[in-house]
């Protein structure tokens, strides 16, 4: 018998096994960096010490307001410093984070609170109508309401619910945190845009997020004290798990409430910004910036981008101003990155455009993750000529656990053993996977996702539409915007601007048609609408 073969005594025990979570990061981070800057917010400076110290207070308070184990706690946050403490504070009392779209309606705002149960939420001041306005039309039990004013933007607090700092005094800074005993337990609950209706809600566990964040340490070939601009929004996919990422490298997070060049410029000039991650808009914003907003700075800027395909042209120039762009690609289900456009150095002599050109393919997989595949209808690789289009699909540990309460659209979406991405791409004889088209007619704006089937059924609500469609528009600010074209009913009349002001009051204002067309939509014999014949004529109307 060899000696493998025989394993008496070689279990699990304390001393050789503890389930991953990253949790793990901050307190290491606070023994060892305790002076050392992690949160920067105007004149703010907290250090890993105070951090730690606020999150176990948050902890206790969460805990001591009837929060327990398993139970959801919502944020309806920007990019602040309450942000990034609820993402330990409310797994280090065993619930499960919940960040919600700042940009979404009330309607949708309710049900994700009605959908999740939420048992309480923190809320910025700047959006507390909204979280009321939703908790109003809720059909469940409705969270508590923490209120969380911005001194530093200068949003003040309303006063009606317990502000944040006085819910943080009910718990104590050595509240001892309730760490996961199974690595597979439930840690983040994300919903995704709802590109096919209703969104769905996205449950990550403690592994997950753990192995994320060291395949992006890797593939971000990052080094110890990084200072990173919150620019990607904590609400969507926990901020891609740059805020549990940070401390592993004792950095820093530099809060940006708002994404605008000005800020972006004066962030890396004078906290001395080293890496951020942003959609392409990010890029086309400091592009384009006029000179009153740019600044000067020394250092390279690494930055990871994802959302959408970014043109090659931006790529290249933004380059030329001091930036370095690695483009990923991933989704809600996948914790963000699961692809990385990696650089070989056998391209560095490679001319403008053909560099550009290699950065803005999708890339290969990371790290953390089994090989990503793309596959045709049989789940067998496509050729890899750069030309024969297939599913991208995933697998490995850095895949959402499922969908919560919806087991139809998890076995749907893990069909086959492979997660379902629905993106269509090409994959190159390096191995480079490239996106080639976007399933069920996504239109990715500024990096959300919009379903142009919510978009097309709120618009069949006005008494004058008789037949609609929505396709993506290209559009030099947010990459694409939902461009509808609408046949009237016979007699019927009505202006466009009306239109779009009858959108608006219905969805969030990303999802809302900018351009309006009235035509007879082309059809083919059975009656289905020819969308990509929509979509030719959209592209010629962006350039007006």
């Amino acid at each position: 018998m060899g000696w493998m073969q025989d394993e008496t005594g070689l279990d699990k025990c304390a001393a050789n096994y503890v389930p991953l979570t990253p949790l793990s990061f901050l307190a290491r981070a606070a023994d060892i960096f305790p002076d050392r800057e992690m949160i920067v917010h105007g004149d703010l400076r907290q250090s890993y010490a105070e951090t730690f110290a606020r999150v176990s207070r948050l902890a206790g308070a969460l805990a001591g307001a009837g929060v327990m184990p398993g139970d959801v706690v919502s944020t309806l946050l920007p990019n602040v410093p309450a942000h990034m403490e609820a993402t330990f504070g409310v797994p280090a009392c065993g619930a499960v984070l919940n960040t919600i779209n700042i940009r979404l309606d009330v309607d949708t705002v309710a049900y994700i609170l009605d959908h999740s149960q939420a048992k309480l939420m923190l809320v910025d001041s700047q959006f507390l109508p909204l979280a009321m306005a939703a908790r109003d039309l809720m059909t469940g039990p409705r969270p508590l309401v923490i209120e969380v004013p911005d001194p530093q933007a200068g949003i003040k607090g309303i006063g009606e619910q317990t502000d944040y700092e006085s819910f943080l005094l009910t718990g104590a800074p050595d509240f001892p945190w309730i760490w996961p005993k199974d690595e597979w337990e439930s840690l983040a609950l994300n919903y995704t845009s709802g590109t096919t209706g209703r969104p769905k809600g996205v449950v990550y566990h403690h592994r997950g997020a753990y192995l994320n964040v060291m395949g992006q340490v890797v593939g971000w070939r990052m080094q110890l004290f990084p200072r990173l601009l919150t620019i990607s929004p904590l609400f969507h996919c926990n901020g891609w798990c740059h805020t549990w990422m940070i401390p592993v490298l004792g950095g820093t997070l530099v809060a940006c409430r708002d994404v605008t060049a000005r800020n972006i410029f004066a962030a890396i000039a004078d906290e001395k910004v080293t890496h951020f991650g942003g959609a392409p808009i990010v890029l086309n914003l400091l592009v384009n910036a006029p000179e009153g907003d740019r600044r000067a700075f020394d250092q390279t800027v690494e930055v990871m981008t994802a959302g959408a395909p970014p043109a090659p042209a931006t790529l290249a120039r933004i380059e030329r101003m001091g930036f370095n762009i690695t483009q990923v690609y991933g989704l809600t289900e996948t914790y963000g990155p699961g692809l990385e456009s990696m650089w070989l150095p056998d391209w560095d002599g490679l001319p403008g455009d053909d560099r550009s050109a290699r950065k803005a393919r999708q890339g290969v997989t990371m790290a953390h993750l089994e090989p990503v595949g793309v596959v045709d209808a049989d789940l067998l690789p496509v050729r890899r000529d750069g030309v024969t289009q297939g599913e991208i699909v995933f697998r490995g540990n850095g895949v959402m656990k499922g969908y919560y309460r919806n087991p139809e659209a998890t076995e749907k979406a893990f069909k086959g053993g492979w997660f379902h991405s629905e993106d269509i791409a090409v994959q190159h004889p390096d191995g480079h996977i490239q996106i080639a088209d976007r399933a069920k007619d996504i239109i990715i704006s500024g990096g959300e996702n919009v379903s142009s089937v919510e978009v097309e059924g709120a618009l069949m609500h006005h008494p004058a539409v008789n037949l609609c469609a929505v396709v993506a528009m290209p559009d030099e600010t947010w990459g694409e915007v939902p461009c509808a074209f609408v046949e009237l009913r016979e007699c019927a009349t009505v202006e466009a601007a009306e239109l779009i002001r009858f959108m608006r009051e219905r969805l969030a204002g990303f999802k809302t048609p900018k351009r309006v067309v009235f035509q007879e939509l082309p059809k083919t014999s059975t009656g289905k609408i020819q969308k990509f014949e929509l979509r030719k004529i959209a592209a010629t109307l962006s350039a007006k």
